[in-house]
């Protein structure tokens, strides 16, 4: 089933920032940055994105040295802007450095989006 970009999704996509680098079945790798990853997939931007239905191997590199590996599919290409991928198979080891990664992405968004409430909430003569 080809999935377009304006589909519903099966998961919340969170902000995220991390290299990552696009592996084709046949061809040249493609590098690029994620900028929202979910459970099933993730967006990378890219100046060369591949054509949809392409199968890769996409590896996301974090800055504490880890990685993210999982094959995945070319859902949808934005020409000279990136593309969305979506995972097709990840290894348990994978998948946990995914949640983690998930759960702190979630956490950070949660804390964004309150922290304007919470400045608006405050009464100004409370300030130490």
């Amino acid at each position: 089933m080809d999935q377009g970009e304006g589909q519903q999704r099966r998961s919340t996509r969170y902000p995220f920032s991390a290299p990552a680098a696009v592996i084709p079945e046949s061809g040249v790798s493609v590098g690029g940055n994620v900028t929202e990853l979910s459970l099933y997939g993730c967006y990378l931007d890219s100046g060369a994105p591949l054509a949809p239905r392409t199968r890769v191997l996409v590896k996301i590199f974090a800055i504490d040295g880890g990685y993210f590996e999982a094959d995945a599919t070319v859902i949808y290409s934005n020409p000279s802007l990136g593309m969305g991928l979506a995972f097709r198979q990840v290894r348990p080891e994978f998948l946990a450095r995914l949640r983690k990664w998930l759960r702190e992405a979630m956490q950070q968004n949660q804390s964004a989006n309150q922290k304007p409430e919470e400045e608006e909430n405050q009464d100004p003569d409370d300030t130490v």
